[in-house]
């Protein structure tokens, strides 16, 4: 059975053995541990063999394994333009330092090497994140953008992440982009232009997160079979589209998070427009049985209530396939 574990990121502001506590409590298999909080230090893991020692005490402790960590925050820094007081809300202080945009980009792709080096000496063997974009910002096109304008954009995410894959090779880790509005992939066909721009390098997968999808009239079940040999890690959480009354739009409106006027929200697994049982099947079909990572961010849930019925929901759905149908299926993929 695939293992179902709890995304960290939206619970840093708790201690991490507060959290993988509660997990543990709640029956959850592991984590997938966010770089931010006290949770994981990429930094401290490769300069310090005890602190990597420290974080597996903590996790066999609660009955919990690792499987992926995660350091989005960091990673949207490398290729992002402009930088401004947003990322400086978000980055650590030694990747913001003087916050000379350049400088901070530099910074941002050396931690995501360090991010990969650390996964290694956790024994995980993915990273989760985002990539960032510097065209993220022409995305309204207009004023008209010029191709050679969107062409420089993947020139630039390709000259600043392949020295990062490197690395990621070097050391036997792998990148799940997670494919998300303000990075260089966050659809079907920036997806593919991604994903030529870097060669189809194997270091470089993706992180399926249907929500994401969902809210741009995307189809997420088509993706996974068209991507099936990219999908390197899975984030489990549903979106609610509340559009139709000629107010709401996909854009948010500048609106305040899980305003109900943006037209869209972010709510409990089960609750939302993600086709799921669809969604495991296919995940079945592409043979991916990696982690089912929960993503808590119901704004409308008390999350100590929430996370516990988002397992409960994705032990009942995320079935197995009988073993000679999944062979058959399989085996015609290759």
């Amino acid at each position: 059975m695939r293992p179902v574990t709890l995304f960290t990121g939206q619970w840093a502001d708790l201690p991490f053995e507060e959290v993988a506590r509660l997990a543990g409590q709640w029956g959850y298999d592991g984590l997938e541990i966010a770089c931010w909080g006290d949770h994981f230090d990429p930094w401290a893991a490769v300069e310090d063999p005890s602190y990597v020692a420290g974080r597996r005490a903590i996790l066999e402790e609660h009955g919990l394994r690792v499987f992926a960590i995660s350091n989005h925050l960091t990673g949207q820094a490398v290729c992002d333009d402009p930088i401004d007081e947003r990322h400086r809300a978000i980055l650590p202080a030694r990747v913001w330092g003087d916050g000379e945009p350049e400088g901070v980009r530099q910074r941002a792709a050396e931690a995501m090497a360090v991010t990969a080096r650390a996964a290694a000496a956790l024994g995980v063997d993915t990273v989760v994140g985002f990539t960032g974009s510097s065209i993220w910002k022409t995305v309204a096109m207009f004023p008209p953008v010029p191709q050679s304008m969107v062409d420089a954009g993947y020139r630039d995410f390709a000259d600043r992440w392949n020295p990062i894959l490197d690395v990621f090779d070097e050391v036997g880790v792998r990148f799940a982009h997670e494919v998300h509005p303000s990075e260089i992939a966050y659809d079907y066909w920036t997806t593919v232009a991604a994903l030529e721009a870097i060669g189809h390098r194997p270091a470089f997968g993706l992180n399926w997160d249907p929500s994401h999808f969902v809210w741009q009239d995307l189809d997420p079940v088509g993706f996974l079979w068209d991507f099936r040999d990219r999908i390197y890690h899975v984030d489990c959480k549903d979106a609610k589209r509340q559009v139709g009354n000629g107010r709401n739009g996909r854009m948010g409106s500048h609106l305040p998070w899980a305003d109900p006027r943006r037209g869209w929200d972010f709510v409990s697994t089960g609750r939302g427009d993600v086709p799921w049982e669809a969604c495991f099947r296919m995940l079945n079909t592409i043979g991916y049985d990696g982690p089912i990572s929960v993503e808590w961010e119901d704004a409308g849930m008390d999350r100590l209530v929430g996370a516990p019925e988002a397992l409960g929901f994705i032990r009942r759905l995320a079935f197995d396939p009988p073993e000679a149908a999944f062979d058959a299926a399989f085996s015609s993929n290759r």
